[in-house]
C-alpha cells in the first residue's frame, strides 16, 4: 500500500532529527585517539604549573638557604643547589616562561605562515613570485644562529621578545606547505564553482579553503611550538636570555656553570631535562594524533563488522573464521587485493 505525502513528511515546526550515534562518536574520534588524549592530559598539566606555579612554589626559587647541595626530600622535593635554592620551586615557577614563549611564537609564526603561504598559493604572477621568494630567503636563513645574534643585541630579551623573534625565523616552513596545499585546492571544482557564481577573493579563501587547511595548520601550529621551546631552553642554557628569569633552561645554566655533574648533584638538571622532555612528548603526541585525524591511512588497526580488519595503509579484507574453508570469492577478491597492493607499491 503506497504511503501518502502526509504520513511521510515530518510535521512543520518540529525539531530536526538528532544526529546518528555514529556521525556524534566521529566527531570526537579525534579526543577519543589514545596518543591525542595522553598528549592533552600531559600538557593540561604544564599549563596548569604555568598558571599557577608561583603560588604552589613553596619557597622563593631565587632565596638562598643553609641547605646546600642537599639531595630530594620532603622538605625540599627535588633537592636543593650549592647555595641552597630549592630546585622544585624554580621548575614550577619557570614553567610559564617555557610556555609562553611556546604558544606565543607559535601563534604568531603560525599567523604569518597562513598570510604568505595562502596568498602566494592562491595567488599567481607577480605577487606569487614575490612571496615565495620571500619564504625561500627565510628557509635558507639559519633559525637558531640568527635567533642568539639577535637575541643578543636586543637590550631586554624577556619572554615576549624572544617569542617574537623565533617566531620571525620559524614561519617560512609552514609557509611553504600551505602554499603546496593551496596550489591543489585552487583548482577544485567547489572553488571554481564560487568563482563562477561571483564570489569575491577573499571570502574563497576564508570560506573555501582555510576551512580544508585547519588540519595542515594545527600540525604545523604544534611543530612550531616545539621548536620555541626547545630554541628558548637553549638560548637560556647558553646565556643569551636573560638568566635572572627563571625556567628550565636558566635551570641547567646554573647547573652546568657550576659542574653539578661533577658534584654528583643530579638532582639539579634531571627534573628540568625530565619536564622538558615530557612537554615534547605531549606536544608531539598531538602532533600524531592531528595527523592520523586527517589521514586514514595512518590510522590505528581497529575491529569492524564482519570480520575485516583494518590496517595502516592498507586495504581491509575479509578473513574467513578459523577452522573453517575460505569461500573462493573471498578468496580471490583477497588475492586481487593483495596483488593490487603489490603493485602499487
Amino acid at each position: 500500500m503506497a504511503v501518502q505525502a502526509s504520513e511521510s513528511a515530518a510535521p512543520i515546526g518540529t525539531a530536526p532529527a538528532a544526529a546518528p550515534p555514529a556521525a556524534r562518536r566521529d566527531r570526537l574520534r579525534f579526543l577519543r585517539n589514545g596518543k591525542t588524549a595522553t598528549g592533552l592530559a600531559i600538557l593540561g598539566l604544564f599549563v596548569l604549573l604555568a598558571v599557577a606555579g608561583e603560588w604552589l612554589a613553596p619557597y622563593d626559587p631565587s632565596a638562598m638557604s643553609d641547605d646546600v647541595l642537599q639531595p630530594p626530600s620532603w622538605e625540599h622535593p627535588f633537592g636543593t643547589t650549592q647555595t641552597g635554592q630549592d630546585i622544585f620551586s624554580q621548575v614550577l615557577v619557570g614553567t610559564r616562561g617555557v610556555l609562553v614563549v611556546g604558544f606565543v611564537a607559535g601563534f604568531f609564526a603560525t599567523l604569518l605562515s597562513v598570510l604568505v603561504g595562502v596568498s602566494s598559493g592562491f595567488l599567481s604572477g607577480i605577487g606569487d613570485e614575490v612571496l615565495s621568494a620571500l619564504t625561500n630567503i627565510f628557509l635558507v636563513l639559519p633559525g637558531l644562529p640568527l635567533i642568539i645574534i639577535i637575541a643578543s643585541f636586543l637590550p631586554d630579551s624577556g619572554d615576549v621578545i624572544i617569542a617574537v623573534v623565533i617566531s620571525l625565523t620559524a614561519w617560512a616552513w609552514g609557509a611553504r606547505v600551505l602554499r603546496a596545499q593551496t596550489m591543489s585546492l585552487r583548482g577544485r571544482d567547489y572553488v571554481q564553482a564560487a568563482r563562477a557564481t561571483g564570489e569575491s577573493t577573499w571570502r574563497i579563501i576564508v570560506f573555501e579553503i582555510l576551512p580544508n587547511l585547519t588540519a595542515v595548520i594545527a600540525s604545523g601550529f604544534v611543530g612550531t611550538v616545539i621548536f620555541a621551546v626547545l630554541s628558548e631552553i637553549t638560548l637560556a642554557f647558553i646565556g643569551v636570555a636573560d638568566i635572572s628569569h627563571w625556567n628550565w633552561g636558566t635551570i641547567l645554566f646554573w647547573a652546568q656553570s657550576n659542574q653539578a655533574l661533577g658534584q654528583g648533584a643530579w638532582w639539579w638538571f634531571v627534573p628540568a631535562g625530565l619536564c622538558i622532555a615530557l612537554l615534547g612528548t605531549a606536544l608531539t603526541l598531538i602532533n600524531f594524533g592531528i595527523d592520523e585525524f586527517v589521514n586514514p591511512r595512518l590510522r590505528t588497526a581497529v575491529r569492524v563488522r564482519g570480520g575485516a580488519r583494518m590496517r595502516v595503509g592498507f586495504t581491509p579484507v575479509a578473513r574467513a573464521p578459523r577452522g573453517g574453508a575460505e569461500p573462493a570469492g573471498k578468496a580471490v577478491g583477497a588475492r586481487e587485493t593483495r596483488e593490487t597492493e603489490e603493485t602499487s607499491v
